[in-house]
């Protein structure tokens, strides 16, 4: 392909500048194409080949610093040999491992001449876009990853993703997509994941929320079993507010069993408590709590008391606010813990948690002890009811309120013969 552009590219520039006729052009482009193939096989002087017979005995038997110090003695004289063997000691120095620099600097010598023989001059330029990478050096590397192509006439994956990396690196996001789409047809029918990560990570990073979501829509298909993609996909939905595609998701991704983080399970419960299912909001995080995977903390206990109480199960609510007082001693948890006792008609262990609340100093006591007042009266504990009931009276914001339940209280117990 890029062998292709290339060649176009020599033709338009030659029709701009010289006017040549088409034709003309496109022998001088076969010419070329012609000449590349007919490139001559040469070999290195005997002198110099003696030499590099013994560094390569030295490097077949694993003796790769001796056979560096045998090449880094030769002094050739012709082009060819001092380009061949500045590619044998770059490839000493790589196998080393140890001084990048001077391995880019020998590949370069190598392949400035282009007279290599034909593998060994791609292999030098590849070897040399690979090091240039590696030195994070990516405006070199593109140069030399194309030069790779077009000289060799060949493309691969692996080096489009290379050269996506090296646009990402060098911040040319838009640049990446090329490449990386290039790679993911090179792959086949052996999908790789990682220019999808290119296309999803460039994307995103300008803000392209929806292509990022079409590729992330295809990636779940074809990498069904890796969770990533899966807890990925949803916060995206949730990045363009598409809530309800959001909750589908990151609720088949759990069915799959994709979610293992605190964070994940707690995004989920809220999405359900948002999409008007609290009941699954406070099932999950009860089960998750309980597992420890979702830690038993204030917070977390706070939401999972209000998820039942939107549920409507009263018991529940009331259960999880009353561990949230004995958590943190807030009065405001007492008196919710007995407020929700109370409508459960469970009027018995209601009426210590409002006084809890009231021993704490909670606000406006006047309806803690309206509470108070009423949950005795339904127990039949009049007296209890009518102390509660006076000091409800005491607050102007339910005087009104208490002054009608006072007589209400006076005329039962007097109904039913009970001192007061």
């Amino acid at each position: 392909m890029f062998k292709q552009l290339s060649t176009s590219l020599v033709v338009a520039a030659a029709l701009l500048v010289t006017q040549a006729p088409f034709a003309d052009v496109a022998m001088a482009a076969e010419a070329k194409e012609e000449k590349k193939k007919k490139r001559p096989t040469q070999l290195v002087g005997p002198r110099v080949g003696k030499k590099v017979q013994k560094a390569f005995e030295a490097y077949s038997a694993d003796d790769i610093q001796g056979a560096l110090d045998i090449l880094l003695a030769i002094d050739p004289s012709k082009d060819y040999d001092k380009a061949y063997v500045s590619r044998f000691i770059a490839v000493m120095y790589a196998t080393l491992g140890d001084n990048e620099q001077k391995t880019i600097d020998y590949l370069i010598k190598a392949v400035e001449p282009d007279i290599l023989n034909e593998v060994d001059h791609g292999e030098a330029l590849k070897l040399l876009a690979d090091m240039q990478m590696q030195v994070k050096n990516y405006k070199e590397a593109l140069k030399y990853y194309y030069q790779w192509m077009e000289f060799t006439g060949k493309e691969d994956a692996p080096t489009y993703v290379k050269i996506a990396n090296a646009y990402y690196s060098l911040k040319q996001l838009d640049k990446v997509i090329v490449p990386a789409d290039k790679a993911i047809a090179a792959f086949g029918d052996k999908p790789n994941q990682n220019p999808y990560v290119l296309k999803v990570t460039s994307y995103y990073e300008r803000k392209m929320y929806k292509e990022a979501i079409e590729v992330l829509e295809t990636v779940v298909q074809i990498f069904p079993d890796n969770k990533q993609w899966w807890t990925q996909l949803p916060m995206f939905y949730l990045l363009v507010e598409d809530y309800a595609k959001a909750v589908q998701t990151l609720d088949l991704a759990y069915k799959l069993g994709h979610l293992d983080k605190e964070s994940q399970i707690k995004t989920l419960a809220n999405l359900y408590s948002s999409s008007d299912a609290p009941y699954k909001a406070a099932r999950l995080l009860e089960k998750h709590i309980g597992s420890g995977l979702v830690k038993r903390d204030d917070k977390n206990i706070t939401t999972l008391a209000n998820a039942w109480h939107s549920a409507q199960h009263i018991d529940k609510a009331a259960k999880y606010y009353g561990e949230l007082a004995k958590m943190t001693n807030e009065a405001k948890h007492y008196r919710k813990q007995g407020m929700l006792l109370k409508q459960d008609e469970q009027f018995a262990k209601a009426i210590p948690a409002l006084n809890k609340a009231l021993e704490l100093g909670i606000k406006n006591q006047g309806r803690i002890y309206m509470s108070i007042a009423e949950s005795y009266f339904y127990l039949e504990n009049y007296k209890q009811a009518y102390a509660a009931i006076q000091k409800a009276m005491k607050d102007p914001n339910t005087r009104k309120t208490a002054n009608t339940w006072k007589g209400f209280i006076e005329d039962t117990a007097k109904r039913k013969k009970v001192a007061i």
